[in-house]
């Protein structure tokens, strides 16, 4: 199960490489894609808890390290605000 980053630019021009256990977010995610932050935090949310659940699947319990993920981007997130102008673009997957 090879871990995946994708990296991401916030609406301030900050960049962050965020992990994933699973290559499953790449479901969720395109490079070039520009969301909402609220659209992309819940779009992370998602991918993360199912990049969790397949780690379950292959070990038998979930990653802590893709719910410390998640909670650094609700995190990040709380810094912007929740208008539909402020856009996170995924600008690497890897």
């Amino acid at each position: 199960m090879p871990a995946t980053h994708f990296h991401v630019r916030w609406p301030d021009g900050s960049e962050d490489q965020c992990y994933s256990p699973s290559t499953v977010v790449k479901e969720h995610f395109q490079v070039g894609e520009r969301l909402s932050v609220a659209a992309f935090v819940e779009r992370a949310d998602i991918a993360l808890e199912a990049a969790s659940q397949r780690v379950e699947q292959k070990f038998g319990f979930f990653c802590s390290s893709a719910m410390d993920q998640s909670t650094v981007i609700k995190a990040k997130a709380q810094q912007f605000g929740n208008g539909t102008q402020d856009m996170v673009e995924i600008i690497h997957i890897d």
